[in-house]
C-alpha cells in the first residue's frame, strides 16, 4: 500500500507520533490539533476506533477518517466527503503574481492563531484548532494589520507533506494571495526533501482548476468519513 493510501496512519506512525494519541491499532491527533484518525487497515473494519474513547484528553469526539465509508459500530456518521487527492511531483515551484505594495508575506506562530481562526471561520477551509499551527510551516499575507491569506501543512506520510488550511479573505480574493501562501509553503516542504500533496472536495471546481494551474495532478479519489461515538 502507498502510503498517500492511509495517510493519517503513516504520519501518525511516522514524524507525527508525537502528536498521536491511541493504541497500536488506532490512532488520532491531539484533539486540539486535528479531528482526523486512522486504523491500520483503512479497508477493514473500523471497530478499533472505539479504543479512541476515553484516550484524547477530552474535546470534540468526532473524527475524521480517510477512505472510510461507514463508522463501528454504535457510532454515528456526521458527514461523507468525496475527495480528490493531488500530488505535486515537480523539482521547481509554479511561478505565482507579485504581491503589492500594501501586502506582505509573513512565517505565522502561535501570536496569529487568533487571526487564523477568524479567518477560518470566515471561509471555511477545513479544520483548524487552536493547536493546529503546531505543524508548522504556516504563512500568510497581511494588508496591514489584516491576515487576508495563510495556508499550512499538516499530515506527513513518509515522503510527503499535506498542504492545508488554504485560505483568503473574500475581500482580497483575486489577487493571487492563495496561490503565493500555497506555494511559499511548498517551497518549505521541497527544501526538506519531501513532496507536496493535498485533499480537494471533488464538487469544488474553483480549487480543482487553481490547484492544477499550479502544477498539482490527481492522484485518487478519497472519502473522508466523519464520525462520532453516540
Amino acid at each position: 500500500m502507498h502510503v498517500l493510501d492511509n495517510p493519517a496512519w503513516h504520519a501518525l506512525t511516522g514524524a507525527h507520533r508525537s502528536f498521536a494519541v491511541g493504541t497500536e491499532d488506532a490512532k488520532r491527533y491531539r484533539p486540539d490539533m486535528s479531528p482526523f484518525a486512522a486504523v491500520a487497515d483503512p479497508d477493514g473494519p473500523l471497530d478499533a476506533l472505539t479504543e479512541l474513547v476515553g484516550l484524547s484528553g477530552g474535546g470534540d469526539s468526532a473524527l475524521g477518517v480517510f477512505g472510510a465509508s461507514t463508522g463501528p459500530d454504535g457510532w454515528e456518521t456526521l458527514g461523507a466527503y468525496d475527495c480528490w487527492q493531488l500530488v505535486y511531483e515537480h523539482e521547481t515551484m509554479p511561478q505565482v503574481r507579485q504581491l503589492g505594495d500594501d501586502a506582505r508575506l509573513v512565517a505565522l506562530g502561535d501570536d496569529d492563531v487568533p487571526d487564523a481562526l477568524d479567518l477560518v471561520d470566515r471561509t471555511r477551509p477545513g479544520p483548524f484548532l487552536p493547536r493546529t499551527i503546531e505543524f508548522g510551516g504556516y504563512r500568510g499575507i497581511r494588508v496591514g494589520d489584516r491576515l487576508a491569506a495563510m495556508a499550512g501543512q499538516r499530515m506527513r506520510p513518509d515522503g510527503w507533506c499535506e498542504v492545508s488550511a488554504v485560505c483568503a479573505d473574500p475581500e482580497f480574493r483575486g489577487r493571487g494571495f492563495a496561490a503565493t501562501v500555497m506555494v511559499e509553503v511548498m517551497r518549505g516542504i521541497v527544501a526538506r526533501g519531501e513532496r507536496p500533496f493535498l485533499h480537494v472536495e471533488a464538487t469544488n471546481e474553483r480549487a480543482l482548476g487553481v490547484y492544477e494551474a499550479l502544477g498539482f495532478t490527481r492522484r485518487r479519489r478519497a472519502n473522508i468519513l466523519v464520525c462520532q461515538p453516540l
